[in-house]
């Protein structure tokens, strides 16, 4: 057969192979080749069984994601998959590589599953606010269970070849050659005489199912808050304890159609979009030359040090961290055992794992052992007279090529570059808190960083499992620059009238998970203190970046919750926020002192002033060519300060409320408040000539 699906014959077994390069994406070319191969070996009384399986990289990397929200065509999915399921002829499926989405879903209408040691499968489609919409969620809990079909589906990661072989997933792990040893397999059903064994007919364990379902409910409602797929993905299981796989189809592809049209599932398609355009880097050309990165050093081994160490040793790295002294590496290094015995205690690695890990990190107190890292990355205090001193001794011992990274979250890298005889190996590497943990990697390019060099340190992004994305210099980048104007509105919201109680509340309930005062205490307040003494040093202007009530919070010796008092009070050992009359005593001090007039503040201007702002911050950062894309702004709120993935980031936010209604509330609270919410020029244009952000990045 010509096309992308190929057939061939093997005696008794017929193959059926996906050849559609990359992944053997389900598009209709696919669906169609796979029927006709279907029919083919059904018409074939020579052909006693058939293998169905996939040629490059993966067996099948899911469903053509750029059909979603378009007219269906058929063979549907869901109506290839019962073809499969209803053949009279054994069908058994070779999985290489990942079997995902369509992919996952395809393998469990096949009758047996065989795999590779690489073979991994998964339902991801809560990633992109959708449930799995051709009968996994009516399939997966008839062959393995509810809880394990419920972890897979509403946690949208991979199970691998062992962990699908112990929940019946697999019959079988497949040594050597993959598709040689499926037409073996099949070849034993022949001679066993065993038929199709259809997983729709299989009957889900009911007892204890229910407390599980209710677990799971309560579980989404913290873990998943705002966000409706998760629910619609346990309404569908809980629905194949009761009803026909093919009646569960009917609800399954009901709630489908419905999410594909949500706003929350093309606020999360866009971001998926968005990972893949961030690496699309202006001036750096898709076949730029990347540097080969094996040793890595990280300078400073305190909580941001060691999360980057960590982060690059637990993805297989050999790492080498500077300490000022033995005491402190010892120290650090502790530190980062006692969170990987963490994690084991937890169940999220073995501790052969953790130990591997461990194995990988080299202290030293000497920067000569640093002559071999392919690439250093800076964590020492924020202060650029100590980097530029840490940058000055790198430039000495590291071997030409090395990449010398600082983990800034706002210093100027040129001027850290400018420390070295080097400029186009610096680069920043702003990682998140813990580093271990969060996902962003905000790549900084000075004027002289080189392409080989931002095209490196956004694939090791990826390698680390980090979503990288590239901008400019400037004050606070693309992230802090307009979390210093959110944070400023927030500020001077409780000047007017609110307190912290109440805009921390309207800002959780437009989905972050804790508001900026919170926020603050969290990360402690002493810290934004001397961010705001940088700044006012550094950046003078006649404008006020923030209240003095910050300020004085800290002065008072509140530093949040590491000392149990910040903007609220918390009992002793506790994280649970707590209004304290003394900070709205200050607060109404402060008013008065400035002779402000204290109002009623509607929870609509916190949200329009708070989040409106960041959206205009985000505009200016366009216009500058700080970042490239408005996408690329959106992932850096997603992944680096909790905005709501089911509103898609702010810029996309403001496409889905409407450019020119942001820009008519911008310029009434500019006529209110004055110069610092002016409407950015980007803004005024898309608004006035009706175009949206999208519309923007389409022409980048």
């Amino acid at each position: 057969m010509t096309g992308p699906v190929d057939y061939e014959i093997h005696g008794a077994v017929a193959l059926i192979a996906l050849n559609n390069p990359p992944v053997n994406a389900l598009g209709i070319a696919v669906r169609e080749g796979i029927a006709a191969a279907i029919d083919k070996a059904e018409a074939d009384d020579n052909v006693k069984c058939i293998v169905l399986a996939g040629r490059n990289r993966c067996f099948c990397g899911g469903a053509d994601i750029t059909e979603f929200g378009k007219p269906r065509k058929e063979p549907s999915l869901s109506v290839l998959i019962n073809r499969l399921e209803a053949s009279e002829k054994p069908v058994v499926v070779a999985i290489h590589g990942t079997a995902v989405g369509g992919g996952c879903e395809i393998s469990l209408g096949c009758h047996y599953r065989v795999g590779d040691k690489t073979a991994r499968f998964g339902l991801p489609e809560i990633n992109l606010g959708l449930l799995p919409g051709a009968g996994g969620t009516q399939r997966l809990p008839r062959l393995i269970g509810i809880a394990p079909a419920l972890d897979i589906i509403l946690g949208g990661e991979y199970v691998d070849a062992e962990k699908a072989l112990e929940l019946g997933f697999l019959d079988a792990i497949v040594p050597g050659d993959l598709i040689a040893g499926a037409i073996d397999f099949a070849n034993g059903l022949i001679r066993d005489g065993k038929g199709p064994r259809r997983t729709a007919e299989m009957e889900i364990e009911k007892e204890g199912a229910q407390a599980t379902l209710d677990e799971y409910k309560k579980k989404i409602a913290k873990r998943s808050r705002g966000l409706i797929a998760p629910a619609r993905c346990i309404e569908a299981v809980e629905a194949a304890m009761s009803i026909s796989v093919a009646e569960g189809m009917k609800l399954e592809r009901k709630n489908f159609d419905e999410l594909v049209q949500s706003d929350q599932s093309k606020a999360q398609r866009h971001l998926f979009f968005a990972e893949r355009q961030a690496h699309k880097l202006p001036g750096v050309d898709k076949d730029t030359e990347l540097r080969k990165i094996e040793q890595v050093a990280v300078i400073g081994c305190g909580t941001m040090g060691r999360g980057i160490a960590m982060s690059f040793a637990s993805a297989g790295f050999a790492v080498t961290v500077l300490e000022q002294s033995h005491d402190a590496l010892d120290n650090g290094l502790a530190a980062a055992k006692k969170t990987y015995e963490g994690s084991v205690k937890r169940g999220r690695i073995t501790q052969e794992e953790a130990d591997a890990c461990m194995a990988r990190f080299t202290g030293t107190v000497d920067y000569a052992d640093l002559k071999d890292a392919d690439i250093v990355i800076e964590a020492v205090f924020e202060d650029m007279t100590i980097k530029k001193q840490v940058f000055g001794q790198l430039d000495a011992v590291c071997k030409p090529g090395a990449i010398l990274a600082t983990n800034t979250s706002s210093l100027d890298v040129d001027e850290i570059a400018n420390a070295t005889s080097r400029p186009a190996d610096v680069v920043g590497t702003h990682f998140f808190s813990p580093a271990n943990i969060m996902k962003l990697m905000e790549n900084v390019r000075g004027k002289a960083t080189s392409p080989e060099v931002q095209a490196t340190v956004m694939k090791l992004s990826k390698d680390i499992g980090k979503v990288g994305v590239m901008v400019g210099v400037c004050d606070g980048f693309v992230g802090n620059r307009m979390l210093y104007r959110y944070r400023s509105q927030a500020e001077f919201l409780l000047e007017e009238g609110a307190l912290p109680e109440q805009i921390d509340k309207v800002i959780y309930d437009f989905g972050f998970p804790m508001g900026p005062f919170a926020m603050g205490d969290l990360a402690g307040l002493d810290v934004g203190y001397m961010v705001r003494k940088h700044r006012r040093e550094n950046f003078p202007t006649n404008d006020r970046y923030s209240s003095t009530i910050a300020d004085r919070i800290v002065e008072m010796g509140r530093h949040g919750q590491k000392n149990g008092m910040g903007w609220y009070k918390y009992a002793e050992g506790g994280r649970t926020p707590e209004p304290d009359p003394e900070i709205a005593k200050l607060v109404e001090s402060v008013s008065a002192e400035m002779g402000i007039t204290r109002r009623d503040v509607t929870d609509r201007e916190i949200m329009e002033r708070c989040m409106y702002t960041l959206i205009n911050e985000g505009a200016k950062i366009l216009e500058e060519g700080i970042a490239t894309r408005p996408s690329d702004i959106d992932l850096v709120w997603v992944h680096g300060y909790g905005y709501p993935i089911g509103k898609g980031g702010p810029m996309f936010f403001a496409d889905l409320t409407g450019v020119d209604k942001i820009h008519e509330t911008m310029k009434r609270l500019h006529d209110a408040h004055g110069d610092l919410l002016r409407p950015a020029a980007l803004l005024e244009e898309l608004a006035m000539s009706g175009k949206s952000f999208a519309d923007y990045q389409s022409k980048k």
